[in-house]
């Protein structure tokens, strides 16, 4: 059986876009290159043997003769840079009218809506803000009201934080399907998203696990829809059904970090995941006539990237290529295997959003000699070839 494997390390950039400054994003912006220098150099040697290092200058990691993978980078043409327009791009669908963003916060009538259907009785917050901080601000004002905070970023997303000592689980996601279901066309927003938190001994902590993205249907059918109507298999992991909604996608487990990540993409290679209890709603069978493994692994983005904290990407970086070894040694001649980012974050600069960069791209199969790619004009370009490797 062919198979395909796109893994995504999320706000991996590799350097400002041309149009970057219409993004508000200085050229400095380079999310891989600044961490690494920020980090003193990173230790990467099973990604520099793929040739990582021969994208861009990345510190502690050289480029190499003969590297194991095609390398190159990829500009997006979608208008925006945020998850779920690189993601919708890397799987064939081009959006050329970007989703709004909140600068000043949500309108009140929005709210008023909002908080008339929840029975909620309030909000708090309601402007652009890091999570960890608006958290920290409201908890307290949040413990004695039970009122979300409800806040968002450069980024068209509808973000409601809440902790669930005081809002069990099950509201918070079902306010946020309220939210999802008033941001109609009017509003144009990417993504409603469950921020459920908690206080530790060591301060309030967010549940990455019980985190859920709740975003717009794609507008028209993806390379996800493609393989699954003619009887493939596309397995998610990570965030992938939430970014697609479920659209195209067979089966699916949401993850709590990188490494639950990456330990489900090298079973899932291996075939040892149970996919049986994995299906989604409307899906019959298990069985397929090809495959694809898509996964997202959002640490770097959400722990770091936004935090600012080029350390603790470096280190995300550092844990992922610790698990290419196994990944590679769980492929066979009819795998294909991609590894790519799906905007920039660089945590180096000033601001806590996505940067509008480049996305590196690493293309690997055992057959197949290894050129430079050079630059890609779409991430769209994945799709393409994901099907024409999938193709009978």
């Amino acid at each position: 059986m062919r198979r395909a494997t796109i893994i995504v390390i999320d706000a991996l950039g590799v350097g400002a876009l041309p149009d970057a400054a219409d993004y508000g994003d200085i050229p400095e912006c380079n999310t891989l290159g600044n961490v690494a220098r920020a980090s003193n150099g990173l230790h990467l040697p099973h990604l520099g043997a793929l040739g990582l290092g021969n994208i861009i200058d990345v510190q502690g990691v050289p480029p190499v003769a003969q590297p194991a993978a095609s390398f190159g980078r990829m500009m997006e043409v979608s208008k925006g840079k945020d998850t779920t327009t690189g993601h919708w791009e890397i799987a064939g669908l081009v959006l050329d009218q970007p989703f709004q963003v909140y600068p000043d916060g949500f309108p009140r009538d929005l709210l008023e809506m909002f908080i008339a259907e929840t029975g909620c009785g309030g909000f708090l917050g309601n402007r652009p803000a890091s999570g960890t901080e608006i958290i920290e601000q409201f908890d307290g004002e949040h413990m004695a009201t039970g009122f979300p905070i409800i806040y968002t970023s450069a980024d068209s997303v509808f973000q409601i934080a809440c902790n669930t000592d005081v809002v069990p689980l099950e509201t918070l996601y079902r306010w946020c399907e309220t939210a999802r279901r008033l941001l109609t066309a009017e509003y144009n927003v990417s993504r409603v998203i469950a921020r459920p938190y908690r206080r530790t001994e060591s301060g309030l902590k967010r549940l990455s696990r019980d985190r859920r993205d709740l975003a717009v249907m794609p507008p028209h059918p993806t390379l996800l829809n493609r393989i699954s109507d003619a009887g493939g298999r596309v397995l998610g992991i990570g965030k992938i059904v939430d970014i697609f909604v479920g659209s195209g996608i067979t089966h699916a487990v949401h993850t709590g970090g990188n490494s639950e990540g990456l330990e489900l993409t090298i079973r899932a290679l291996r075939q040892q995941l149970d996919v049986s209890t994995l299906r989604q709603p409307g899906v019959t069978s298990d069985a397929a006539q090809c495959e694809l493994i898509f996964t997202n692994l959002v640490d770097t983005d959400a722990l770091y990237g936004h935090r600012n904290d080029p350390a603790g990407f470096g280190s995300a970086l550092e844990e992922i290529d610790r698990s290419i070894p196994a990944i590679l040694n769980s492929l066979s001649t009819d795998d294909l295997l991609i590894i790519t980012g799906d905007h920039g974050c660089d945590p180096t600069v000033p601001g806590t959003d996505h940067t509008r960069e480049y996305v590196p791209l690493l293309v690997y199969n055992l057959r197949s000699p290894a050129v430079n790619l050079d630059v890609r004009g779409s991430f769209a370009w994945i799709a393409t070839a994901v099907a024409e490797w999938l193709s009978p």
